[in-house]
């Protein structure tokens, strides 16, 4: 109870909303905030969050914090969406002293944000329709996305870097355009320049990237432009900004769902929440399931509560249009799903520490092929597609892509090396009061088509900040919150991320040894190896170190899989003090092995869940029903082993 009242003084999010129906698109130009008069607040507030070490508040204190809501006493916001817009809405509302509340259907990076192209980009594109087009919109839109890519990459270095890209040029007017058209792309960026790009000859190219052909249709390599943009690991940044909103006061919830929405009887007013609880089923009942299935359909429900608030902000991506149809079934959908397929191959493919960009493929479309976690990602598709809890890429998706960098490499693109598929679902936004679809925008759109319901959707991940910052300042101004603070997320680097050098890793190595138990169940002592402490270091900033003393001191120093540096000291951190709450959330956000090689992750499994059940206290039905639903998932990552295809030309 001490600790759901200290999080509730702390600014827990709710959601509140005004009367009315209003529509905001994004201004692109740059925040205002004085960083002078907030200069108190956000030392006090980086200071809790490099003192809190890591120690999240525990998953009951923030379910005990949103059930403590009455509607006499509402939280200020509550967030619907556990993706890097809500988990950046409730971070933003929490460090100007709001109380603020989050809940989330699945985990944290579930959807659309962990299965992002792992980019952080300005908008190549969009510069150069601005240039071709005279259309300012567009280039305020590019000045916007590289401040904000500047930004990302300050507030999470050890989980986003600079990355050089090659764009491979055919024909001397390609270098001339290409050169050109990047040099304007660093003059745009200015003091947020991440490195000057520069032409390479075909030669200095190959030794750079040495799969890269030096023919392509015919044509000979007259040399490649490289120029810089952002990297990140998606989903942990995204479980970054929900532990570093969960230290800020905000009660974050994960596998809770909304069920319905509370109307305020006299005014209409969405009110609040019926919220599902998914992992409060009792054990009893787990058990009973498992001993009658096989007499009836027995389905298993979390306890239910009601969160009262005084605006609701909807960030449920692309089930946004879901959570608007609680308020109204006969609402008009604002979300045009686009499919985002992307690969996994062999580190060979590319080298480390640069990309491959083809700026236009033979049917118009943008592909790459960039090094990332010590594999290759390789991507993407752009297609309509319909909205589901687990997309899964199409064969032909799939085959689009290896076809695509098979014209610009020299090795052999074959259909068996594909370690993992994966399919995303962009939420391109369009206006709801719109009578065409020639709307649909990539850029976020913020509506309150419902008085108390606030809706944020389309955007990409490099602008998740300012999106949340939009958010939080038409919130405010809608349900006349009276926050502490200006924003401060400008200036807050998230857990993990203050006083993290990229020469951390070497104090892992020196300091830390990997105690592991050998098949014989014998104790046997490990080096802390260069691999597993880069890992460590990148992964969880500052705070590996407790990681690194869980594997030497709990004798979980072994390596999950091998070939990749991932810990079973891992596991057991995550589900101590990141809200890792299934074998899923582990294998697919905590860690990316799902991401990287499904097959590894497969193998993986059943000592995750050893692990994990020893930290949760599951029952053996419990572990039963991870394993398969662990199973399911990976089923739908399209990986050589259980994908079905004629492989043909790639073999």
């Amino acid at each position: 109870m001490a600790t759901s009242v200290r999080l509730r003084r702390l600014g827990i999010t709710a959601v509140a909303a005004a009367g009315g129906s209003t529509l905001l698109l994004r201004d692109p130009s740059i925040s205002t905030s004085d960083r002078g008069a907030a200069a108190p607040a956000l030392d006090t507030l980086r200071h809790r969050i490099a003192n809190a070490n890591g120690v999240v508040p525990p998953r009951s204190a923030h379910r005990s914090a949103l059930i403590a809501s009455t509607a006499a006493d509402p939280v200020d916001i509550l967030v619907i969406g556990g993706g890097a817009t809500g988990c950046g809405v409730a971070l933003d509302a929490a460090a100007r002293g709001l109380r603020v509340g989050l809940v989330e259907r699945e985990d944290f990076a579930s959807g659309t944000s962990s299965r992002s192209t792992k980019l952080i980009h300005g908008g190549v594109r969009y510069l150069e329709k601005a240039v071709f087009n005279l259309d300012y919109g567009q280039l305020k839109l590019v000045f916007h996305a590289l401040k904000e890519r500047k930004q990302l990459i300050d507030n999470a270095p050890h989980l986003c870097h600079a990355l050089p890209c090659m764009t491979p040029c055919f024909g001397w007017f390609e270098v001339v355009y290409y050169w050109m058209g990047l040099k304007f792309y660093d003059l745009v960026a200015a003091g947020r320049l991440l490195h000057l790009s520069r032409y390479f000859s075909a030669q200095e190219s190959v030794e750079l990237f040495p799969t890269l052909a030096k023919k392509g249709n015919g044509r000979d390599l007259k040399g490649t432009v490289v120029y810089y943009d952002g990297q990140m690991n998606d989903s942990r940044v995204n479980v970054g900004l929900a532990c570093t909103a969960a230290i800020s006061g905000a009660a974050v919830l994960n596998h809770a769902e909304v069920i319905s929405l509370h109307k305020d009887k006299t005014s209409g007013r969405i009110i609040g929440a019926r919220i599902r609880d998914n992992l409060s089923v009792v054990r009893q009942q787990i058990r009973l399931y498992y001993q009658l299935k096989h007499l009836c359909n027995f389905h298993l429900k979390g306890e239910e509560f009601d969160t009262f608030a005084k605006i609701i902000v909807n960030a449920a991506g692309p089930f946004c249009d879901s959570v608007r149809k609680l308020a109204d079934k006969d609402v008009q959908p604002m979300i045009c799903p686009s499919s985002g397929v992307h690969i996994i191959l062999p580190d060979y493919y590319s080298p480390e520490g640069m990309g491959l960009i083809v700026p236009k493929t033979k049917d118009g479309r943008v592909v790459f092929m960039l090094p990332w976690l010590g594999r290759t990602v390789a991507g993407t598709t752009d297609s309509d597609t319909i909205i589901t809890m687990l997309p899964e890429p199409h064969e032909d998706e799939i085959q689009f892509i290896l076809d695509a960098i098979s014209d610009y490499l020299n090795v052999k693109v074959r259909r068996t090396d594909v370690l993992s598929a994966w399919s995303g679902i962009r939420p391109l936004a369009t206006d709801p009061s719109a009578k065409n679809t020639e709307s649909i925008s990539r850029d976020h759109v913020v509506c309150e088509d419902f008085p108390g319901l606030l809706t944020i959707t389309g955007g990409k991940w490099t602008t998740y900040r300012s999106m949340a910052e939009d958010t939080v300042d038409t919130a405010v101004k809608s349900a006349k919150l009276k926050p502490n603070n200006p924003c401060l997320t400008n200036y807050l680097r998230l857990i993990g991320g203050d006083g993290w050098e990229p020469s951390s890793f070497t104090v892992l190595a020196q300091e830390y040894m990997r105690m592991k138990r050998s098949f014989s169940g014998k104790v046997v002592p490990g080096v802390m190896d260069t691999a597993a402490a880069k890992h460590l270091s990148q992964a969880y900033g500052t705070l590996a170190k407790h990681v690194a003393s869980i594997a030497q001191n709990e004798n979980l120093g072994k390596r999950l899989a091998h070939g990749y540096p991932f810990l079973e000291a891992e596991v057991a951190y995550c589900a101590r003090n990141e809200y890792c709450e299934s074998a899923v959330d582990f294998i697919a956000r905590r860690t990316r092995l799902a991401f990287l090689d499904t097959d590894a992750a497969n193998r993986a499994l059943p000592r995750v869940i050893e692990i994990l059940a020893s930290e949760h206290k599951w029952d053996k039905a419990k572990q039963n029903e991870e394993f398969q639903t662990a199973q399911r998932f990976l089923q739908t990552f399209k990986s050589t082993k259980n994908a079905q295809f004629h492989d043909g030309k790639h073999t």
